[in-house]
C-alpha cells in the first residue's frame, strides 16, 4: 500500500488503500512535502492548477501545500515578534506575493531539506512522516529567528487521510505558530456550479481593503447547497464542534474536519478556477505580524495539529 511515482519530473512517495473503490495520495518530500495528488477510482481530486513542477520551481500553489511559518498573507516584510525581528527582505528568500505585494504562503513552498523518517504500509493504507530542521537552515533562521523542528505525518487509513503537523522548539525560546494548509479540492466531471457545499461557520473575521483582519467579527451563515456562481475568499473562526466542511457531487462526498489545533479557517473558491479550499489555520491571517490570536509553543513542549479528509459516496446533507 506504499509506493513511488514521478509527477512533473518530481519524485513522490505514495500511500494507497482499496477503500471506496481505490484511493492513492502522493507527497513530494523534495518539494516542500506538498500533497500533490489524491486519486479516487483513478480520478484526481486535488486542483493541479499550474502543476507540481511550477510549485517546485516558483511556489505557485496547488494540491495540499503547507503554508509555513505563516498562512495566507502578511501586512509587512519586517516586524517584531516576542522581541525578535522577522525580516523578509533578506536576499535569497523565496515567497509569493499578492497583487499588492504582500508576502504570501510562507517560506517553505517547494523547499528541500525534508528528511523522510517513515514510509510504511498499514492494514489498508499507510503512513508517511518527514522532519524539517528549521534551525539548520541559516537563511530561513535569519529571516524567522526561532530555532525549531517541524514534523509532518500523513496517514491513509481506508478512506480517511489524516495530516498531523507538529512544532518543537530547539532551544530556550518559544516559537510563534501561525501556519496552515491550503487543500485545493475539485470534483472531476462535475460542473463547478453543481458542486454541493456545506460550510459550517458562524463567525466571520472582517477584513480591510488589503484582505487583512481588522480585529472585528460578524455573525456568518452560509447556505448549504450548490456552489452556483458564488465565490469565496473569506476568513472565519472554525466550527468548534468538529463539523465537517463538505464538497459533494458526482457520486462523491469529501469531508474535511479540523480535528486539533486549527481555530481559524479560510474558505477560497475563486470564480475563475474550478477549485475550492477549506483552509485549516492555527492563527488568523497576519497574526504573525499583528500578534492577534497568535499562539506560541514553549521550550520542551510540542504544538500538534490535525485535520482529516474523508472520501465517501453520496451527496451533501442540507
Amino acid at each position: 500500500m506504499i509506493g513511488e511515482r514521478e509527477i512533473d519530473g518530481v519524485s513522490c512517495l505514495t500511500l494507497a488503500s482499496t477503500a471506496a473503490g481505490g484511493i492513492e495520495i502522493a507527497f513530494a518530500p523534495g518539494a516542500g512535502m506538498i500533497g500533490c495528488s489524491l486519486r479516487h477510482r483513478g480520478e484526481e481530486l486535488l486542483g493541479q492548477r499550474s502543476g507540481l513542477g511550477r510549485y517546485a520551481e516558483a511556489g505557485r500553489t496547488m494540491g495540499i501545500p503547507l503554508l509555513y511559518p505563516w498562512a495566507n498573507r502578511l501586512g509587512g516584510r519586517r516586524f517584531e515578534v516576542a522581541g525578535a525581528e522577522v525580516d523578509l527582505g533578506l536576499p535569497g528568500l523565496r515567497f509569493s506575493t499578492d497583487g499588492a505585494g504582500l508576502p504570501m504562503h510562507g517560506l517553505l513552498a517547494g523547499a528541500g531539506g525534508w528528511q523522510v523518517e517513515r514510509h510504511e504500509a498499514g492494514d489498508d493504507g499507510g503512513i508517511l512522516s518527514a522532519r524539517f530542521d528549521f534551525a539548520a537552515q541559516p537563511l530561513l533562521l535569519e529571516a524567522f529567528p526561532f530555532p525549531h523542528e517541524l514534523r509532518l505525518e500523513a496517514e491513509l487509513d481506508a478512506a480517511e487521510l489524516t495530516i498531523a503537523t507538529s512544532v518543537r522548539p530547539s532551544d530556550a525560546a518559544s516559537v510563534p505558530v501561525a501556519f496552515g494548509f491550503h487543500p485545493y479540492l475539485q470534483l472531476p466531471g462535475v460542473p463547478r456550479e453543481q458542486w454541493e457545499v456545506v460550510i459550517p461557520v458562524r463567525e466571520r473575521l472582517l477584513l480591510d481593503d488589503r484582505m487583512l483582519p481588522t480585529g472585528e467579527t460578524a455573525s456568518a451563515a452560509i447556505e448549504p447547497g450548490p456552489l452556483g456562481e458564488r465565490a469565496f475568499d473569506d476568513a472565519f473562526r472554525a466550527p468548534s464542534g468538529g463539523e465537517p466542511f463538505v464538497l459533494a457531487g458526482g457520486g462523491r462526498r469529501l469531508e474535511l474536519r479540523f480535528v486539533e489545533g486549527y481555530p481559524f479557517a479560510q474558505v477560497y473558491a475563486p470564480a475563475d478556477d474550478e477549485v475550492i479550499a477549506f483552509e485549516p489555520m492555527t492563527a488568523p491571517t497576519d497574526a504573525l505580524r499583528s500578534g492577534r490570536d497568535l499562539p506560541f509553543v514553549s521550550p520542551g513542549a510540542e504544538f500538534t495539529t490535525r485535520f482529516t479528509l474523508t472520501i465517501k459516496a453520496g451527496r451533501a446533507r442540507r
